[in-house]
């Protein structure tokens, strides 16, 4: 007993002295260092820096982009004054480069009257550090979040605002080129609306607000955010409802519902008639020859 007193003597009087408060800090130093070196390196490999990010983006530009764009994004003007090999970049913003590179459109494989869809060239991460980059050069529209486009967090009744809102604003604005069910169809020049079946809604959003090729762009004083998701909303539920018609013809809107009435409709009434009038002739010359 007396032992263990002599001992607790001796530590407390080492508590007390000067040197005992550094030797807990430095303890506490490194115990937390060793803790954070375990666990966050990962993470921050994972995650790069902004400027870490937009020297990456700046390489594979200078690599898959620059012979179009120019080597800063000016641009590269050809022979004909007033057109462009490749237009300037300096202001698109981060969401014009998600919207054509991440959609396969950019790269483009050669000169036409429009961008086609086509598979992806570069990860996420290379889409991420190229958008980055091009942010870098002037500022533009940001790459939305997925709260921007998505009903997902509103009630059913506001769900159900939302879309029929979506619908009076996509018939207003989008149907003279996508058409009524957003099927896409033929723009003068080679050009032609897509089609937006299938499409993710963060794409969606990014063409209203960069208008990609031959689409006028709707800025959000124009539409704001919650009208473009409404709008995303609407063409999300018209791809969910079934069509109960049966028979679609490609989903078109009047110009195949037309065609389809002249060939198979009166066609078939034009072939009735002839028919009718055939028979009839033939059962006037039996009853004459009789």
């Amino acid at each position: 007993m007396r032992l263990l007193n002599r001992t607790a003597g001796r530590l407390s009087r080492h508590r007390r002295g000067p040197l005992a408060g550094l030797a807990v800090l430095l303890l506490g130093l490194v115990v937390s260092g060793s803790l954070y070196t375990a666990l966050a390196p990962a993470q921050a490999q994972d995650q790069p820096s902004a400027t870490e990010q937009v020297a990456q983006g700046k390489e594979l530009f200078l690599v898959s982009c620059a012979f179009c764009h120019g080597q800063n994004g000016e641009g590269v003007p050809t022979v004909r004054d007033g057109y462009q090999l490749g237009p300037s970049l300096v202001g698109v913003g981060a969401a014009a480069v998600d919207f054509q590179v991440g959609t396969g459109r950019m790269p483009l494989a050669r000169p036409s009257a429009q961008a086609p869809r086509k598979p992806v060239a570069f990860t996420d991460e290379e889409t991420a550090a190229l958008a980055a980059y091009v942010a870098s050069l002037g500022p533009g529209p940001a790459v939305p979040d997925e709260s921007d486009y998505s009903i997902e967090g509103l009630s059913d009744d506001e769900r159900e605002e939302a879309i029929s809102r979506g619908g009076q604003i996509f018939l207003t604005n989008c149907t003279a080129c996508h058409n009524f069910n957003g099927a896409g169809g033929a723009m003068p020049r080679g050009g032609y609306a897509p089609s937006l079946h299938g499409v993710e809604g963060k794409y969606i959003y990014e063409a209203l607000l960069t208008g990609p090729q031959n689409m006028p762009n709707f800025s959000n004083g124009n539409l704001s955010p919650e009208e473009k998701r409404d709008v995303i909303a609407y063409l999300g539920s018209i791809q969910d409802t079934p069509e109960y018609a049966g028979f679609t013809l490609g989903g078109l809107g009047p110009v195949s519902e037309g065609l389809f009435a002249w060939i198979a409709g009166i066609g078939g009434l034009v072939g009735a008639a002839v028919w009718i009038a055939s028979h009839t002739t033939r059962s006037k010359k039996n009853k004459v020859n009789a």
